[in-house]
Order: C-alpha cells, then sequence, then structure tokens
C-alpha cells in the first residue's frame, strides 16, 4: 500500500495522470501561443519594452537569489544529514530517507541544468517582440548556425523548489495528510519561484511546467527504487 493506494493506483495517479496533465497542459500553451500571451498580459510591458520584475526586488533579490540560496542550503543540510546517519545513532533509521531527499535535491537541479545546455532554447528577454533581436527557435526545430547557444529551457530556478516533492513520497506511506499539505506546500513555492522568473523574462510558463514534471518524475523514481513498500 502507498499512503491507502494499491499499487496500480498509485502507479496511475503518480505516474500516468501527472504525465497526462502535463502533456495536455503543454499541448494547450501551444496551440493558444499561451507562453506568449501569459508573458504579453502579465509580466511585459509594451509601453518601456522592459519586464516588470527585472528590476524588482522581490523578484531578484528575494525569490531568485534568496530562493537559490536557501535550496542550496536545504541541499546541504540533506547531505550532512545523511553523512551524518552514519556516525549517529540517532540518524541512522534515517539515513535512507535522507539519501533520498539528498539525491532528489541533487538530481533535479543537476538534470534540468544538463538539459538547459542541451536544448539550446532562448529566454525570452531576448526574443523580437519582447525586448530582444532574436527570432524564436523551439527545442525540437533546428537552431540556425549564426544564433549564439543559449541556455532557458527548461526552467532551473524553479526545479530546485520542484525537488521538494521528496517531501510529499517521504511522508506518503505513514503520514498520507502531511503528504498532501508538503504537496501543496511546494506546489505554491515552486509557483512562487516561477512566476518570479517569468515577470524576469527569464522564462515562459512551459519552461517551468516541464520543470515541474521533470522534478515530479525524478523524485517518483527515486522513490520507486529506494523507498516504496511493497
Amino acid at each position: 500500500m502507498y499512503g491507502g493506494l494499491t499499487h496500480r493506483s498509485f502507479l496511475i495517479s503518480h505516474l500516468v495522470v501527472p504525465l497526462l496533465i502535463t502533456v495536455v497542459l503543454l499541448a494547450v500553451l501551444a496551440a493558444l501561443n499561451a507562453d506568449h500571451r501569459i508573458a504579453q498580459a502579465l509580466f511585459f510591458d509594451d509601453a518601456t519594452q522592459g519586464w516588470i520584475g527585472r528590476d524588482n526586488f522581490w523578484a531578484n533579490e528575494f525569490l531568485h537569489r534568496g530562493g537559490r540560496n536557501l535550496m542550496r542550503l536545504i541541499a546541504v543540510l540533506a547531505i550532512a544529514g545523511w553523512i551524518a546517519s552514519f556516525y549517529s545513532q540517532r540518524l541512522k533509521s534515517r539515513r535512507r530517507a535522507l539519501g533520498y531527499l539528498a539525491l532528489c535535491l541533487a538530481i533535479v537541479p543537476l538534470t534540468v541544468g544538463a538539459l538547459k545546455e542541451t536544448t539550446n532554447v532562448d529566454c525570452p528577454w531576448d526574443l523580437q517582440g519582447f525586448g530582444g533581436e532574436r527570432p524564436e527557435i523551439h527545442w525540437y526545430q533546428d537552431r540556425p548556425d549564426n544564433l549564439p547557444r543559449a541556455a532557458c529551457f527548461p526552467g532551473a530556478h524553479s526545479s530546485s523548489a520542484f525537488a521538494l516533492f521528496a517531501f510529499y513520497f517521504l511522508l506518503l506511506a505513514d503520514h498520507p495528510q502531511r503528504a498532501r499539505l508538503a504537496l501543496g506546500a511546494v506546489l505554491v513555492l515552486g509557483t512562487a519561484f516561477s512566476v518570479a522568473q517569468q515577470s524576469r523574462g527569464a522564462h515562459f510558463v512551459s519552461h517551468d511546467l516541464v520543470s515541474a514534471l521533470i522534478a515530479w518524475l525524478i523524485c517518483f523514481a527515486l522513490y520507486w527504487k529506494l523507498l516504496r513498500h511493497d
């Protein structure tokens, strides 16, 4: 059982459903050109040809820089806790959970960071119509050789918050209600990080949606490998 779910129900609700929801949302965003519409409506000022969060304290200093430092601190504490579990009897019983948390917090941002370098997609602030000069080239399109390399898809900053999905899986078996609260808190934090970056022109909505899916799949896969209860 997994938080009251059978084996089959758990796979459907935690793997199949998130994949389907994300694919549908991405398809809708693409069909409606919603990435651009949302950016134009909420974050880009046509009058000044600038992004509303570009020089904003809450977007830049608090949620971007401060959030990044907070996520790094949590990752370091998780790694330190896992190492300490080899020397502390009190932490010994939590070794696997700490190791799982440390892996999630490390692997998620590293994976998204590697994908950013591979997809070669521009940030919104570099695009024509959004204060930049480059044409929009999607990750699946051939990029002209005369364009400089880019690294803005998926969204790395939000992925560090979405990596905290690990807490949901850690709590799921024994404390399903707390797990759902943790899931809600992570979604709020990840959304806040996403909105901050979108307001700065660093990402579109789809960039952060893909980051959330990647983080979920990695946390799910590691849970399935390391912590699941048969």
